[in-house]
């Protein structure tokens, strides 16, 4: 079990999925928690390539999980989106925010929870907004 305040990573393959240990449960930490599961199921079920989840929690006021994955073109990362906003929406977590649906390259929704970054693999590899907060861990003034 991580320690609070850490960050939890969870790579996504294949039908094998890591647990993933969601923030404290004043805010609704269940409901992140099952948001999260539906939001996994959708991008596996689009077919998403490369899913990796980040737990944000305690770290961003912007939510508590970050999931970063690839389509392999512009249509199937559109298509990625379509069917992530439908499957949310048939679940009860309608209010998504969608941003560059347009283009296709990069689509950013935003669940209140969850934040989901869909990328063609290209501007993926430029953005690498995965390292951005991989960042390494503080203790006792050291780095690890």
């Amino acid at each position: 079990m991580p320690r609070k305040g850490t960050t939890l990573t969870t790579v996504h393959t294949k039908g094998r999925t890591s647990a993933v240990v969601p923030r404290s449960p004043e805010r609704g930490a269940d409901a992140a928690a099952r948001e999260l599961e539906l939001v996994l199921a959708s991008l596996e079920d689009s077919k998403a390539e490369d899913v990796v989840t980040i737990n944000i929690a305690g770290k961003s006021a912007l939510g508590d999980f970050m999931v970063v994955v690839s389509g392999r073109s512009s249509r199937h990362v559109v298509a990625i989106c379509d069917h992530l906003v439908t499957d949310l929406k048939h679940e009860g977590f309608g209010n998504t925010r969608v941003e560059g649906l347009e283009t296709g390259d990069w689509v950013l929704l935003d669940t209140g929870d969850i934040i989901v970054h869909v990328f063609r693999p290209e501007i993926r590899e430029f953005y690498n907004i995965e390292k951005l907060w991989a960042t390494p861990e503080i203790e006792e003034g050291r780095l690890h």
